[in-house]
């Protein structure tokens, strides 16, 4: 297990060296709370921050903000690793935003609230 997280450490921070071409590595539920879990990746840039499935269209998250961190549940534990964190996020204004769940390892967690920040005044506390 020791290996194991040495690796994914090593791993992340090759990313990170390289300038994170390749984005967070998660699964998502959009929107959140309903649906299935899909792998994918989220990804920042010139364009603002998305959300890419490994299959499928990419999801805009413009004025992305995440409002929880929470661990998965047991039933989501089934479908997703059961030692990730569970970001949900709020994005857009008005009729075209929406909600997603971003599920990530805890050593990519920092990394999803740096791209996604916090909302409300008080976000330390999350």
């Amino acid at each position: 297990m020791i290996d194991f997280l040495r690796r994914a450490l090593h791993k992340r921070s090759e990313r990170i060296a390289a300038g994170a071409p390749d984005g967070i590595p998660c699964m998502a539920r959009h929107p959140a709370g309903a649906g299935r879990w899909r792998v994918g990746r989220v990804l920042t840039g010139p364009g603002g921050v998305r959300w890419e499935p490994r299959r499928g269209e990419p999801v805009p998250l413009p004025g992305g903000r995440a409002t929880g961190v929470r661990p998965p549940t047991v039933k989501e534990g089934i479908s997703i690793n059961p030692g990730s964190r569970i970001v949900t996020c709020v994005y857009g204004s008005g009729e075209p935003g929406g909600t997603i769940d971003l599920a990530v390892m805890p050593f990519d967690l920092r990394e999803l609230l740096e791209a996604v920040p916090q909302a409300g005044p008080d976000s330390s506390a999350l």
